[in-house]
């Protein structure tokens, strides 16, 4: 059986009769975790493992674990500091603040992997434009050239561990001040006033980028579609201009920005169409529903390879993980920089 395009949720800390019967469906490819199906790691443990058991080959697990924020998973992790802090330390010292960004990719990455998780949607590389509070200090900086420096880093870390990093929110969120999870936010300005949203795409791109999630965004100067839904941004200017070969992910299909454009079938059409290989429908079972039951989709390989290569393939273990001294220096690298500077007095 091949990975289905959907990605669906789960209720709780272990799978219900009704979970397995939607994950063995084959229009389903993954499954995203969020804080309720998180009580400690060896829960977690357990809960990755049950879905692993559903399907061969497996389905991908996902979560979202930036830091600051958003993360899911606490107790018993890092707690990682948000991704400003980083950028911040790049200010003081450039070649810290890449070290810290390839330590929290790092870091981040090997305590998913431990846990069995093939996927943490990160890094954020929207820019800080000081207007969008979803975003705020889950951006890395202002500054397109800083965001693709400590962006690479970052992947490069993932890397390290085992993990495909996964940017966000394509083509650019900083810019807007609604919240897509609540509304369309639109951004007027002219495509070719978006230069600097696109430069740490394609500095990662450059950098073998393997995952893209597209935004429900609308630029009407651009296309009538939102980014999530627009065979323009993600054919022509993803794949198209900046070379972009992996997988692409749309953003949750549940969420306000993309209600205006149909119901919960129209939006799984109009994304697969645009080109999108992964369509995450969160905290809406009677949507997943009816998609397993209506949606049609065509076979596609290269969209199920796209997928395939996300995968873990190497789960470190955990207490070796814990007991390794690069996990103990990235985990204090983190701490400083979490913590206040110290006041000076003349």
């Amino acid at each position: 059986m091949t990975l289905g395009p959907l990605m669906v949720d789960v209720a709780g800390l272990e799978l219900s009769a009704a979970d397995r019967e939607v994950l063995a469906h084959p229009l389903v490819g993954s499954v995203i975790l969020f804080t309720r199906n998180y009580a400690d790691p060896e829960q977690l443990q357990r809960l990755v493992a049950q879905i692993h058991a559903v399907r061969t080959p497996r389905l991908l697990v996902a979560a979202d674990q930036e830091g600051g924020r958003v993360q899911r998973f606490r107790s018993g992790f890092t707690a990682l500091p948000p991704p400003r802090l980083i950028g911040h330390q790049y200010d003081l010292d450039r070649a810290a603040g890449l070290e810290l960004a390839r330590r929290h990719g790092w870091l981040m990455a090997s305590e998913l992997l431990a846990c069995g998780l093939d996927i943490s949607f990160a890094p954020c590389v929207d820019l800080d434009y000081g207007v969008s509070t979803v975003i705020g200090d889950r951006a890395l900086h202002g500054r397109a050239a800083a965001v693709g420096e400590l962006a690479v880093a970052y992947m490069h870390g993932m890397r390290d561990a085992g993990m495909a990093a996964t940017a966000k929110h394509f083509p650019g969120h900083g810019a807007v001040v609604a919240d897509s999870h609540h509304a369309l936010p639109v951004d007027r300005r002219e495509f070719s006033d978006l230069a600097d949203e696109l430069t740490p795409y394609r500095l990662l791109i450059a950098n073998g980028l393997p995952a893209v999630m597209v935004a429900h965004i609308l630029f009407p100067q651009f296309d009538a579609q939102p980014a999530s839904l627009s065979r323009r941004w993600i054919g022509e200017v993803l794949r198209g201009e900046l070379r972009f070969n992996g997988a692409v992910f749309a953003d949750d299909l549940s969420m306000g920005g993309a209600a205006a454009f149909g119901d919960i079938v129209a939006r799984a059409t109009q994304a697969l169409a645009a080109g999108c290989d992964v369509l995450p429908v969160c905290n809406s079972r009677p949507s997943v529903e009816r998609l397993l039951s209506e949606l049609r989709v065509s076979p596609d390989p290269a969209s199920h390879l796209r997928q395939a290569r996300l995968r873990a393939h190497a789960h470190p273990d955990r207490a070796a993980l814990l007991a390794s001294d690069h996990w103990r220096i990235c985990r204090e690298a983190l701490e400083r920089c979490a913590q206040p500077p110290a006041l000076k007095f003349s």
